[in-house]
C-alpha cells in the first residue's frame, strides 16, 4: 500500500479511537486498548491495509428496557473501525439524505423528529384548520430480517458514487471493511452473558440467531445504525418523490404520513403500495403495528403521543418516569435516575403528568416547576441519538 494511504489510515484511524472513546463507560477491553494505544492503532492499521483485519467475537446479551431487545456489543478495536467507517462515508450520505430522516444524523433525533411532525401537521392543515389522518407505520423485524447481500450492494452503490470515477485505494479500502463488516456472522464464537434463558422474553424471529443465513445485522453498532439509515433511503424517497407524499418522517424503522381527510383513501391505496415497494427490499409492514386515524385521536411516535398542536409524553414514557420518580423518592435511586426524565418533560405538553406525579409524592408541584413542565417543544436542545 502507498506510503499517503498508510499515513492517512494511521491519522483517521486515531481520530476514530478517540471518538469511540470520548463519553463512554470504560470497559476492560477498552482500556487494554488505551494501555498501548498507539501500537494498537498501528496494528490495526496494518491488518487492515494487508486485508487481514477481522471482527473479533462479541458479547450477547438481552436489555429488557423498554422492551426485550438482543445486543451484541463489538469490542473495542472493531467499534474503532466502525467509528473510521462512519466518518469517511456518513458525510456523504447526510447530504443525501432527506430532511425527515431522523435517527442517527448530527442536529436530529427524538425530539427533531417531534417537532418536524408537529411542522408537518400544522402545514397541512393549514395551521388546524382542517383536520388530518395519520398513518403510522413499522417495519417488521427490520434489523434481524434485513438481506446482507443486498445491504452490501446498496453500501457500494453509495461508494462509488461518493467516489466516482476516482476509485482510489481509500475507495477499496472502505470496500473492504464494508464487505468484512456487513458479512460477519456475530452469532459464531459468541460470548453469552447472563444466562440464556433471558432470550426466552425475546420473540424468536426478533433474534438473530434463528434468522436465515445471510439475514440480519446487529442492533447497536455504529455501522449498523448507518446502514439502516443507507438501506431505507430508497423507502423515504420513493414515498416523497414518487408518491409524492410531503407531510413524511422516518425514525429507524418507524414512519409517519400525514395527509387532508379528504386524501384518505389515497393515501390507504398508497400504503399497499408502500408494502408491495418494501417487498422488493425484502422487508414488510408489521400487520400489528400500524395506526390510521384521525391526529385528534392521538399517533404515537418516538415516545410522545402527538396531537394537532401538542404533544404528551407516551405510554411507556410515563409508567417509566413514575417508577423512577416512586425509587428516588423512597431513597431507592440517586437524583440522576429521574433528571433525564425532568429533562425531557420540559419539551413536551407534561405539567399535567407530572402535577398528578408530585402530589402522589406528597411534593410541592409549584409554579417554577409549572414553567419548567409547560415548554414546548422548540425548546428543545437538539442532539443526534446515533451512539
Amino acid at each position: 500500500m502507498p506510503d499517503n494511504l498508510k499515513g492517512f489510515l494511521n491519522r483517521e484511524l486515531h481520530k476514530a479511537y478517540l471518538d469511540t472513546r470520548a463519553g463512554k463507560r470504560k470497559t476492560r477491553d477498552e482500556h487494554l486498548f488505551e494501555l498501548n494505544d498507539i501500537e494498537n492503532i498501528l496494528l490495526l492499521s496494518k491488518d487492515i491495509q494487508e486485508r487481514t483485519y477481522k471482527p473479533s467475537p462479541s458479547r450477547a446479551f438481552v436489555i429488557h428496557d423498554p422492551v426485550a431487545r438482543e445486543i451484541f456489543a463489538a469490542p473495542f478495536r472493531d467499534r474503532v473501525v466502525h467509528r473510521f467507517i462512519y466518518n469517511q462515508v456518513a458525510p456523504w450520505w447526510d447530504k443525501r439524505f432527506i430532511e425527515d430522516s431522523y435517527s442517527c444524523r448530527k442536529g436530529k433525533g427524538t425530539l427533531y423528529s417531534q417537532k418536524r411532525f408537529q411542522y408537518h401537521a400544522r402545514s397541512v392543515s393549514d395551521n388546524y384548520h382542517t383536520e388530518i389522518f395519520a398513518a403510522k407505520l413499522d417495519i417488521k423485524n427490520y434489523f434481524a430480517s434485513l438481506d446482507r447481500k443486498r445491504l452490501y450492494q446498496r453500501a457500494i452503490w453509495g461508494l462509488d458514487r461518493q467516489f466516482g470515477d476516482y476509485q482510489t485505494d481509500l475507495y477499496w479500502t472502505l470496500r473492504f471493511l464494508w464487505e468484512v463488516v456487513i458479512f460477519d456472522d456475530p452469532t459464531k464464537n459468541v460470548k453469552i452473558v447472563g444466562s440464556k434463558r433471558d432470550w426466552q422474553a425475546l420473540p424468536r424471529e426478533k433474534s438473530l440467531f434463528n434468522q436465515s443465513r445471510g439475514r440480519g445485522i446487529v442492533i447497536g453498532n455504529l455501522t449498523s445504525q448507518l446502514l439502516s439509515n443507507i438501506y431505507l433511503d430508497q423507502l423515504d424517497r420513493y414515498v416523497k418523490f414518487e408518491l409524492g407524499h410531503k407531510h413524511y418522517g422516518r425514525y429507524v424503522d418507524d414512519f409517519y404520513i400525514l395527509v387532508k381527510m379528504n386524501e384518505k383513501q389515497q393515501l390507504l391505496s398508497d400504503i399497499k403500495k408502500i408494502d408491495f415497494f418494501l417487498s422488493g427490499l425484502g422487508l414488510t409492514l408489521h400487520p400489528n403495528k400500524r395506526t390510521l386515524t384521525n391526529l385528534k385521536n392521538g399517533v404515537n411516535f418516538t415516545g410522545s403521543t402527538m396531537f394537532p398542536g401538542y404533544i404528551i409524553p407516551g405510554k411507556r414514557v410515563r409508567k417509566n418516569a413514575k417508577r423512577a420518580f416512586r425509587n428516588f423518592a423512597a431513597g431507592n435511586a440517586e437524583l440522576e435516575s429521574v433528571v433525564s426524565y425532568l429533562g425531557y418533560m420540559q419539551h413536551v405538553n407534561s405539567k399535567k403528568f407530572l402535577a398528578a406525579v408530585f402530589d402522589s409524592l406528597g411534593w410541592d408541584f409549584g409554579p417554577k416547576n409549572r414553567t419548567a413542565a409547560a415548554k414546548g417543544p422548540d425548546s428543545a436542545t437538539q442532539r443526534t441519538d446515533c451512539a
